[in-house]
């Protein structure tokens, strides 16, 4: 749905672990699988991606599709837009949740392959990356530019059936995707270009359902989620702080170092702010501030019990910002529900 939006979107994870040299199994005594009634059942996007079949898995990996907390990361600002520009005491438009929910699949995926084959020679270097299709050679370059073409044609599509102000206003994304990719070569605030691409469907839902942005509601919007990027990407990047600096490649946990929590807090606060004043100008309820409320506290637990040393502690407090934009949401309908 937002076509070029999308593109936006880094690729908010990768494959999971180095590749380890294959050693032989150890001998063991064969035994019977389990009866089919005795395997648990479960639905997930790795499930999914594990049952494709093979030729198809490295482009669903590709596309991260086995990890959808980009994706999430990408719609969910879409569905605050589209929430608060609903009609007083009515619920958001459940067909343009669902066209935003499936845009942001599409081209975050799009964007996870842009990302890769411009990382690709990094990602060999990178512990946590070095599994990526592209840094593995399971997908060569031209494979995925025929890919990337199908994403993003079905992504076009999708933008297409928008009013002429949204695909304008999609279309006006287009230097900011094109340059994000190389920022974390060139500057330590490679996550505010990152926000300022990632969060455009805070603009993009309200002009999808109004036909136009409301700049008083959609701006603080819009800087709100600047600012929500710049937390949890942070948070993020020091998963790889060693590797990037081997590397020579740049973030924001590289040029905040010990000073990060302090840095988080004023995003935090900034934030807050910000969205306290999109809820005035459009005159938003009590459910709605209990939200930003609720907001706060998770992101002041989740800065406070933050260990930038530990990787896996950044990728849980990274994967635990989907439970931030769902609070919002939930506040901004039951806030206008309330009007």
């Amino acid at each position: 749905m937002s076509a070029l939006l999308a593109l936006l979107c880094r690729g908010a994870s990768g494959l999971r672990g180095a590749r380890l040299p294959l050693a032989a199994p150890p001998l063991r005594r064969p035994s019977a699988p389990p009866a089919p009634s005795s395997r648990p059942l479960s639905f997930s996007a790795a499930e999914v991606v594990r049952a494709a079949p093979g030729p198809l898995q490295p482009y669903l990996h590709l596309m991260r599709l086995h990890q959808p907390i980009g994706s999430w990361l990408l719609y969910l600002p879409c569905t605050w837009s589209i929430g608060l520009a609903a009609e007083p005491g009515c619920l958001p438009d459940w067909r343009m949740l669902a066209a935003f929910g499936l845009g942001a699949v599409v081209m975050r995926g799009a964007g996870c392959t842009i990302n890769d084959m411009w990382d690709r020679n990094y990602d060999r270097q990178v512990v946590r990356t070095a599994n990526r299709p592209l840094a593995a050679g399971d997908i060569s370059i031209f494979q995925s530019f025929v890919f990337l073409g199908g994403q993003l044609s079905l992504g076009l599509c999708m933008l297409l059936c928008l009013n002429h102000y949204s695909i304008v206003l999609g279309a006006a994304s287009l230097p900011l995707v094109i340059t994000y990719p190389l920022m974390k070569r060139i500057t330590y605030w490679p996550q505010l270009f990152l926000g300022m691409t990632f969060n455009w469907g805070a603009l993009l839902g309200w002009s999808a359902i109004k036909g136009s942005c409301e700049w008083s509601v959609c701006l603080p919007l819009y800087f709100a989620g600047i600012m929500w990027t710049l937390i949890y990407d942070t948070i993020y990047a020091h998963q790889d702080k060693k590797d990037d600096i081997l590397i020579g490649l740049k973030s924001t946990a590289l040029q905040f170092k010990e000073g990060t929590k302090k840095w988080l807090s004023g995003f935090s606060l900034a934030m807050l702010l910000s969205l306290c004043v999109a809820g005035m100008n459009c005159n938003q309820t009590f459910p709605y501030y209990s939200a930003v409320a609720a907001v706060g506290a998770h992101l002041a637990h989740q800065i406070y019990t933050l260990d930038i040393d530990k990787p896996e502690d950044c990728w849980k407090k990274f994967a635990s910002n989907r439970t931030v934009g769902v609070l919002l949401f939930i506040g901004i309908v039951l806030g206008n529900l309330w009007k």
